[in-house]
């Protein structure tokens, strides 16, 4: 497991200088719905995440292909040092209820991406960040569902309080960028359904796939480790993420 990744002045610098020299992939669909996500870098401590509030069952491991041994959808011991933030969407939502996502929404229309990560930022999580705090952006995603996802990459100081909204967060995590760097991530599965691999981002004891595991791979790949020009866009997502 690699060490923890300190929240400094020079890794922000660092993902600043990587963004702006990535070749970015823009996706022009003009019948696609756009959207925006914040992949939010934040402080954390270790030893904060002993528990996760989140209730599993078999089931919720069930629909995931590939081999789960040793996973079982909890996601513990992830905080520690630059952190970023992911929410488990509350069950009660129509569509995707349960899983993993990343702050994030509809562009409204007038929106730059930027805006609508900011404004998601705020209204789901209760954090309020400035265009300051924008650090760049990564490729877009194209979803099975219709969707062309633009993520943007921000960075919080200081004591961050985080106020989930109720009606759309179950719960959200502060996961150590040290978890994206395992040496068993990312990892690729097959499935019947497609010939693109599906990808699979081990954090804690649960798997993360596309779009966002697609995302969070490009976010370790360009922003964290600067190989720039790395593409995710042929990641695929598992069947029971396709409606």
């Amino acid at each position: 497991m690699p060490h923890s990744i300190e929240h400094t002045a020079d890794l922000r610098e660092r993902m600043v200088h990587h963004l702006a020299d990535h070749p970015l992939r823009p996706i022009d669909r003009p019948d696609a719905r756009r959207a925006a996500v914040a992949v939010v870098v934040v402080p954390s401590d270790h030893g904060t995440d002993a528990v996760d509030p989140f209730a599993y069952s078999a089931e919720d491991m069930s629909v995931v292909p590939g081999d789960i041994a040793g996973f079982d959808g909890a996601m513990v011991d992830v905080a520690g040092g630059a952190s970023f933030l992911l929410c488990r969407r509350a069950a009660t939502l129509n569509r995707h209820g349960g899983q993993w996502a990343l702050p994030g929404g509809r562009v409204d229309p007038g929106e730059s991406a930027e805006d609508t990560a900011l404004r998601e930022l705020e209204e789901e999580l209760g954090l309020r960040l400035g265009h300051d705090a924008v650090l760049g952006r990564l490729d877009d995603f194209a979803t099975r569902s219709g969707y062309v996802i633009t993520p943007v990459v921000l960075w919080a100081e200081g004591d961050v309080q985080l106020v989930p909204a109720p009606d759309e967060v179950a719960h959200v995590y502060r996961i150590g960028l040290h978890e994206l760097c395992r040496d068993d991530s990312p990892r690729f599965v097959d499935i019947p359904e497609s010939d693109r691999p599906v990808v699979q981002v081990p954090l804690g004891r649960d798997l993360i796939h596309a779009p966002t595991g697609a995302l969070l791979v490009q976010f370790r790949w360009v922003a964290i480790e600067g190989r720039l020009g790395e593409r995710v866009h042929e990641f695929e997502q598992p069947v029971f993420a396709w409606k």
